[in-house]
């Protein structure tokens, strides 16, 4: 069966200047607003990762930003982030698998870090994602590492 959205998968300088606005807005709108966290969203490093995006009709539904392996990192997957008006479809479940895919797809044999907020520690453990770190403090919000093995 396929899946209910339509997946993309592109570097930032591919985006229309209307879909690369929705999707730094959805993030603000999440991290930010809903969060009630003031920091830098727009950090500088989203020219250097792929942006995967989840639509339906057009409408952005989820997102996240995927890092390529550097000498100092194994691939990462951040800034996930689901419209509150799309919530409950487990669409989170959804982008993380589609997120995860993509990597392994990119960089085969890749572990792939993620910072975690720390309430979210059993959801991406479902994903098969283990804690590497004890907690800390980011942005205001307790986060650990995680880790998936390749």
């Amino acid at each position: 069966m396929a899946a209910p959205y339509k997946l993309d998968v592109r570097k930032m300088e591919e985006f229309s200047a209307v879909d690369l606005y929705e999707m730094l807005k959805l993030r603000v709108d999440v991290f930010v607003v809903e969060q009630h966290c003031p920091y830098p969203e727009l950090d500088g490093n989203d020219k250097d990762c792929l942006h995967l995006r989840l639509l339906m009709d057009g409408e952005l539904l989820a997102c996240a930003r995927l890092w390529r392996p550097t000498p100092e990192h194994h691939t990462r997957i951040g800034r996930v982030a689901v419209s509150p008006h799309h919530r409950g479809r487990r669409l989170g479940e959804a982008l993380m698998r589609e997120a995860i895919s993509e990597l392994k797809k990119r960089h085969p044999g890749e572990p792939i870090e993620i910072s975690a907020q720390s309430h979210l520690q059993k959801f991406y453990g479902s994903l098969g994602f283990k804690v590497i770190s004890n907690e800390y403090i980011e942005d205001g919000i307790p986060h650990v590492d995680m880790l998936k093995n390749a």
